[in-house]
């Protein structure tokens, strides 16, 4: 038994130090290229202060940090403490059916780490984010998305642990095959779900009907072919100054969304070129794409998971009873590291759609000017990192990095400013 604890603390406390190590060498490069570079970073870019923007990404990795190591922390001390199997024990010893049980398991563990994630979450929002400027709540808000937030998390856990743990009693042979279905079903019915239910329970929702903004709409929609009776702006900014806008749904569910920040921030030919970025994500078939890929890798995870739920050191190792809610935690906790060391290959898809997109922009707008600057504009307002560690965007990056998207943009627009290319991709010495 020895050599499966082993094997277990190798698998997560090795894929924790990895990633820890690749997110302090991403600061560090980013630091030194932006110092590299400050000139283009402030006259391309508009980061009127790159010390802020470089105390921005030094607070928000040290927490992140911070926040993995402890959650780690106290996840393999309730394991090795015996508290994981005592919890089990007494969620068995309420005497429902297992089903039942199962649900019970998962919704509570679903509240909890919405309890334990809570002091971070607060030193996010009301100090880091209030250091910076981004952050619009006050904490009677924060409290109230957190409630909502957590009985949204438990209605979505119940719904999919006693899908999942009914298919396994149901197809013990073949569970793996109908969770693979129940996922799909869920990623589309989610598609329709959060926009329309979810997202609306946090954000007021503003038809765009009239005015310039709507005429800047209606004309990337006639110049991209595309039709939608459901455009938006959501207002961001009761919780946070950051911007971005998003694409969401298929067929008459379809919905685009701008955040009010966005609107504010940015000219109307700019939010045009991001407008029209978006709308090549259902233009390409960028969603029907990432859902099959997405679909193939869960197809491998889940059938991981059924073998894993049969072999009997899963339970063994913390003295746990042989019940398919406790095995499934188990087991996903053994497999959630290889889906973090196999993230380079969906986003390379990624990538190659976000490619896609950026040049179906250039094609509707006519020049590649509008979209390069919305992506300086976002770069600067949010304080993102414009150079990221090569190998830390391949693990991380669903997006090519802001420098590398404006010299593309403007080389394949035809408007490449006089120092674009050559500044934007430089390294530190």
């Amino acid at each position: 038994m020895l050599e499966y604890h082993v094997a277990f603390l190798l698998l997560l406390v090795g894929t924790e130090a990895f990633f820890s190590g690749l997110s302090i060498l991403n600061y560090r490069y980013g630091a030194a290229t932006v110092a590299a570079r400050s000139e283009w970073v402030r006259d391309r870019l508009g980061v009127e202060d790159p010390d802020e923007l470089l105390g921005y990404q030094r607070a928000t990795t040290g927490l992140s940090l911070v926040r993995t190591w402890v959650s780690l922390g106290v996840t393999l001390l309730v394991l090795y403490s015996g508290l994981f199997a005592d919890a089990v024990d007494a969620v068995a010893g309420l005497g429902l059916p297992p089903l039942a049980a199962g649900v019970v398991f998962f919704v509570s563990l679903v509240v909890l780490a919405q309890v334990a994630s809570a002091p971070f979450d607060l030193y996010s929002t009301f100090v880091v984010e209030e250091l910076f400027g981004f952050n619009q709540q006050s904490p009677r808000l924060w409290l109230r998305d957190k409630l909502v937030g957590t009985a949204v998390g438990a209605v979505i856990a119940a719904v999919v642990a006693a899908a999942v743990l009914f298919v396994i009693g149901a197809l013990p042979d073949l569970w793996w095959l109908a969770a693979l279905a129940l996922f799909v079903a869920f990623s589309l019915s989610m598609l329709v779900i959060y926009p329309r239910v979810i997202a609306p329970l946090f954000y007021d929702f503003d038809p765009i009907e009239e005015g310039e903004l709507a005429a800047a709409v209606d004309d990337v929609f006639e110049r991209a072919g595309f039709t939608c009776d459901q455009t938006y702006v959501m207002d961001a900014s009761s919780r946070s100054s950051h911007a971005n806008a998003y694409f969401v749904g298929f067929g008459a569910a379809k919905r685009v969304v701008l955040f009010d920040t966005l609107v504010e921030q940015t000219g109307i030919e700019e939010i045009k070129g991001v407008l029209a970025h978006e709308l090549a994500h259902w233009k390409k078939s960028h969603i029907w794409k990432q859902l099959l890929s997405q679909t193939v890798r869960m197809g491998v995870v889940f059938t991981l998971l059924w073998w894993l739920l049969d072999q009997p050191f899963l339970y063994e190792m913390f003295g746990v009873a042989e019940t398919s809610y406790a095995g499934l935690l188990l087991a996903v906790l053994w497999i959630s590291p290889l889906l973090r060391w196999t993230a380079p290959l969906e986003n390379k898809l990624s990538l190659a759609h976000e490619r896609e997109a950026d040049s179906f922009a250039i094609d509707v707008m006519g020049a590649g000017k509008p979209l390069a600057d919305a992506l300086a504009d976002l770069t600067s307002e949010n304080l993102s990192n414009p150079f990221p560690h090569p190998l830390y965007a391949t693990f991380h990056y669903t997006h090519p990095p802001v420098p590398e998207r404006i010299r593309y943009i403007e080389e394949w627009g035809g408007d490449a400013a006089e120092d674009g290319g050559e500044a934007a991709g430089g390294r530190p010495a």
